[in-house]
This record gives structure tokens, C-alpha cells and sequence, in this order.
């Protein structure tokens, strides 16, 4: 098991700075979308702190997977977008960025709904190990595991969140 210790309030609360200075960038705040589950739960908090009107999305990867026949609708939330998209400004924000396949699959999802004006990728932390040309716009920390591993986001009932490293 790792010694990797991640403290995920902390790195929330720099998320929480950061997209304070991102949102300013804006004529008018971007729509949040989260990537289900850990992306959709930072959505959510940043929505309600950021007080922002209206609701934030969750994005599902599960339907464009490229390893669908092998998990299939398993381990995903589904797709709810509460707006339209088209001509929308969108902050697409999840936990860890890892190889580039869910973002992948998660924007073939959101394409499926319109066409945005822009899409920005903001994550909590990047692991590294991109076997796909995706980037983030904003990665609050970066580490490095071994592939063995996995970096999960956990929110408790309080609704404050945690890290765990998972040998895989």
C-alpha cells in the first residue's frame, strides 16, 4: 500500500479559490457539470459555495466507454442535464484525472446533448498516465501512482471529503 496521503478538504479549498478567479473570467458563471461520482459531488459543493442559480449537471461516462462490454452501466450515475447546452458555457469538473478514457467518454456523452460554446476541464487531482490527448485547465495537485493503484474520492454523510488508495 502507499504512503501517499492526500488531504482532500485542503485540496477542495484551493478548488474552491481557484474557480472563484476562473468564474471572474466569465461574462456570466459557467454551468457546472460533474463527472459521476466524485465530479458530480465537487459540482454540487462548489455550485452551493460558489452560490451560484440554478442546478449543476452530472455526466455519465458509462454509454460511450470504450471497455463498456466489460463494466457495463456499472460503477456510474447517469446523465442528468437540468439546462441546454447548446451555446452554453460549461465547467466540466471531476476528481482524479487519470488516462483520459472517462473524460473521453464523458464528453461524447455531453456532445450527445448539444453543443457547448466551451467546455473547460477543471480536476481535483491529476495522476498522471494519460493514454489520451486530454489536458485539464485547472488540476489543483499532481501525483504519481503506480498503475496497481487508484485514487478514489470518498464524500461522508457530513459531506466533507476524503482520499483512499486502493491497490487494484
Amino acid at each position: 500500500m502507499s504512503s501517499l496521503t492526500l488531504d482532500a478538504e485542503a485540496l477542495y479549498r484551493e478548488l474552491f479559490r481557484s474557480m472563484q478567479q476562473l468564474m471572474a473570467t466569465y461574462d456570466e458563471p459557467p454551468l457546472l457539470v460533474g463527472v459521476a461520482s466524485g465530479g458530480a459531488w465537487l459540482a454540487e459543493r462548489l455550485h452551493a459555495d460558489l452560490k451560484l442559480s440554478g442546478k449543476t449537471g452530472t455526466l455519465s461516462s458509462s454509454m460511450h466507454r470504450d471497455d463498456f462490454a466489460k463494466r457495463g452501466l456499472a460503477s456510474s450515475g447517469q446523465t442528468l442535464l437540468p439546462f441546454d447546452v447548446n451555446g452554453a458555457h460549461l465547467v466540466v469538473v471531476d476528481d482524479v484525472l487519470y488516462t483520459g478514457r472517462t473524460i473521453r467518454a464523458v464528453l461524447n456523452e455531453l456532445f450527445d446533448y448539444g453543443r457547448p460554446a466551451s467546455v473547460k476541464l477543471v480536476v481535483l487531482v491529476d495522476r498522471g498516465g494519460r493514454e489520451l490527448p486530454v489536458q485539464p485547465d485547472l488540476a489543483i495537485a499532481r501525483v504519481a501512482l503506480p498503475a496497481a493503484q487508484s485514487l478514489a474520492l470518498e464524500r461522508l454523510e457530513s459531506g466533507t471529503f476524503s482520499f483512499q488508495v486502493q491497490d487494484a
